[in-house]
């Protein structure tokens, strides 16, 4: 899909301001509002914006420990893979799942949850118990410097 300067500048808005009212949206970007939903339509349509999601305060909901955790597997097999991921990805604690390399893991999970005992539990109950681990590597995140969601998107 190719995208001209009132696309682009439609997906900083709503990567911002999901909740915009499309009026609001129509105005911020010089389209009257027709246009402007067709626009918006047009680009969920496309699979390019994959939702709207509310950011929550972890903190406040009582998950203060933020782990990044580094897993080597034991044979690099599809199936392998594939039953580590589907594991992984049902587990709550887990915001995110990458598949790496350049490191001596295979990947690399980011999960948050309310403390030690917690991590405890998710690590040692559940992520070590998936067949194919072999090896974990912990560590705990002191610190968020940059958290953002929104992506550049070479606006100039």
């Amino acid at each position: 899909m190719e995208l001209d300067r009132y696309d682009r500048s439609l997906l900083a808005v709503l990567q911002q301001e999901g909740r915009i009212s499309n009026q609001d949206l129509a105005d911020r970007i010089g389209l009257s509002a027709s246009p402007c939903l067709r626009r918006v339509r047009a680009l969920e349509e496309s699979g390019l914006i994959t939702g709207y999601h509310a950011l929550l305060d972890a903190k406040k909901l009582g998950l203060s420990l933020m782990a990044l955790i580094h897993i080597s597997m034991d044979r690099h097999t599809p199936e392998r893979f594939a039953n580590f991921e589907a594991q992984v990805g049902a587990l709550p604690e887990v915001l995110e799942c990458l598949l790496i390399t350049g490191q001596d893991a295979d990947y690399q999970l980011k999960v948050i949850v309310r403390d030690m005992d917690a991590y405890q539990v998710l690590l040692l109950d559940r992520i070590t118990r998936i067949e194919g681990v072999t090896g974990v590597h912990s560590s705990f995140v002191l610190r968020r410097i940059v958290d953002k969601t929104a992506l550049a998107l070479g606006m100039d």
